[in-house]
């Protein structure tokens, strides 16, 4: 399978003193290339939400491999995991500038209704979504 590619730089409240960037930001960076995949399929937080569900985060992996620094053009690759579950797992590279790995990670959200509700089945309205990102995917 493929990914769509998002490209952002490291910013100066990004890093320590040591011009390195901080763990956590590493998970801000997946959530935005998350959302730009997603949104292009009309699947981000909010366009979900208008189709009445949501969509929490339940399980968060990252691995760090090196670290990004002040002013480094960072690429955030993602993907769609397929999923027998009414869930959406995206799967998430950070690249350098050299190609070289910094981070891989994933998350899974399970999706619910406005209440909270889970859903165990994919609704049709996602599911027909998330049939696009596939086939685009595959396609690229």
């Amino acid at each position: 399978m493929n990914y769509h590619e998002t490209a952002l730089t490291v910013r100066f409240n990004e890093v320590d003193a040591y011009q390195v960037a901080w763990h956590g930001h590493y998970v801000a960076w997946m959530e935005i290339g998350r959302s730009e995949l997603a949104g292009r399929f009309g699947l981000d937080a909010f366009q979900l939400g208008a189709l009445g569900y949501l969509g929490p985060v339940v399980a968060l992996e990252i691995k760090y491999l090196r670290s990004a620094r002040y002013n480094d053009l960072l690429t955030v690759r993602t993907t769609l995991t397929p999923s027998e579950t009414a869930t959406l797992v995206f799967e998430s590279v950070i690249l350098d500038p050299d190609g070289n790995k910094l981070a891989t990670g994933l998350t899974r959200h399970a999706l619910t209704d406005l209440n909270g509700v889970l859903q165990f089945q994919m609704p049709p309205a996602v599911a027909e979504r998330v049939e696009r990102m596939k086939a685009w995917l595959e396609a690229i």
